[in-house]
């Protein structure tokens, strides 16, 4: 059964998710990829305000696709993960709390999860149609020069994920690796 949950996030959320839990994400997220974690990133260093405010928020890794006529978005599917490693414990320490994405995170990252008591979820790889039908409201609020991966604030209704790293350490794949070894 899909644990439902909010984001914002809270620590009570945060701390009772397990890697492995079904997740059903409701709320306001926010979508960056590769040169907006970039510009995120430059962004700290020099002093600059971000966007949007880190506290307790989901970014999502993705660079939808122009809807179509009667759509609120096009497909909606994660990118490789991996490519945000270099900036997320920066942002992590700035109070984000959740990253969604596909695929595994390095070692860096994932002790940043723990310190920071923060999440990663899985979005499955080629489900962006179903992905985007979660998705109610679309709207650019930074970096619209970048295009599909402009930010963007989503508001998300019952997104499928699954938690990967959660905030004790243990990481899904890792125990899957584990598991079949065992079999």
């Amino acid at each position: 059964m899909p644990i439902h949950i909010t984001s914002p996030l809270n620590e009570a959320t945060i701390e009772n998710l397990k890697a492995g839990d079904a997740v059903l994400l409701s709320g306001t997220i926010y979508t960056a990829r590769d040169a907006a974690h970039k510009r995120m990133y430059e962004a700290c260093l020099a002093g600059e305000a971000l966007p949007f405010e880190l506290t307790d928020q989901v970014i999502y890794y993705v660079g939808p696709t122009p809807a179509k006529d009667n759509q609120v978005i096009g497909s909606a599917g994660p990118t490789t993960s991996e490519r945000m490693d270099k900036y997320t414990p920066s942002l992590l320490d700035l109070g984000l709390k959740g990253m969604i994405g596909k695929g595994y995170r390095n070692e860096e990252v994932k002790k940043s999860i723990i310190n920071n008591k923060a999440v990663y979820f899985a979005a499955i790889g080629g489900s962006a149609a179903l992905i985007a039908q979660c998705i109610k409201c679309v709207e650019v609020i930074a970096y619209e020069d970048l295009g599909t991966e402009a930010i963007r604030k989503l508001e998300v209704e019952n997104m499928p994920l699954i938690v990967i790293n959660d905030a004790n350490g243990q990481d899904y794949y890792e125990l899957g690796v584990a598991a079949f070894r065992e079999a």
